[in-house]
């Protein structure tokens, strides 16, 4: 962990950081933004198979989508009829697909225990 926190200067690191941080954290508070945070982190979705992916309705999957990408943390294009939405940033592929193998992993671990 040493290594991560010294790629950066701790003293660059200012007060809104941790705030857009925070914000961050509470948008993924819903274990529907983690799943299509998830999915969106292995390829583009559709509204309509992401709501298929996860069991949810359309009308749940394009509310927290919309939620998502008004935080900018997914970005989304047309396609013809369809919107396409995406998830391009490596650091938050990184740490949603890092979270959910830990906990993941902790469940297969707890199991065999």
């Amino acid at each position: 962990m040493d290594d991560a926190l010294s790629r950066y200067d701790r003293d660059d690191i200012q007060c809104d950081d941790f705030v857009r941080a925070a914000a961050m954290f509470a948008l993924m508070g819903s274990p529907v933004r983690v799943q299509l945070l998830w999915r969106l982190a292995e390829r583009e979705y559709d509204v309509t198979s992401l709501a298929e992916a996860l069991g949810v309705s359309v009308a749940t999957a394009s509310h927290h989508l919309g939620r998502l990408r008004l935080s900018g943390l997914v970005s989304h294009r047309a396609d013809g009829r369809r919107q396409v939405y995406s998830l391009d940033d490596p650091h938050l592929v990184h740490l949603v697909s890092d979270g959910v193998d830990h906990f993941a992993d902790l469940r297969r671990r707890d199991r065999r225990a």
